[in-house]
């Protein structure tokens, strides 16, 4: 059976990470579970920048979330971008779209309406969190 290839949003992934009760937190688990998770250098730094932001500092210790990215390297696999991609009314939601063309994903896991109104990309399904989850997949 194939694994999925699936790619989670800056929001999407943080938001899975940080509450372990959420639909996002249900989604990472699917991902990591019956997927492999797909980055690129530029979404990666976008987590990593994001996440160690002094903002999250009343919610989650600088420790919990070091830990955190250091338990989610392992997991993902760094996409090379060789095509890029400009296709989304915000050009700042493209660098998912290039991970997913490049990475030959099945799944972009978002709730950006931009991204969302693409769906599908290419052949890319593009579901909200709630949708990837209660999907059933005949892989």
């Amino acid at each position: 059976m194939k694994r999925e290839r699936v790619v989670l949003d800056t929001n999407v992934l943080i938001s899975g990470a940080l509450s372990t009760t959420s639909t996002p937190a249900a989604a990472l688990e699917k991902a990591i579970n019956d997927g492999q998770l797909l980055a690129s250098r530029a979404t990666l730094r976008e987590v990593m920048e994001r996440l160690l932001s002094p903002r999250f500092d009343t919610y989650v210790s600088r420790e919990e979330r070091d830990a955190l990215l250091l338990r989610l390297a392992p997991l993902l696999e760094i996409v090379e971008i060789v095509e890029t991609v400009q296709a989304s009314r915000d050009p700042k939601d493209d660098k998912f779209l290039g991970v997913a063309v490049n990475g030959r994903a099945d799944v972009i896991v978002t709730g950006d309406k931009d991204l969302l109104a693409l769906h599908p990309y290419r052949g890319i399904s593009i579901l909200t969190p709630a949708d990837y989850v209660s999907r059933q997949t005949s892989r």
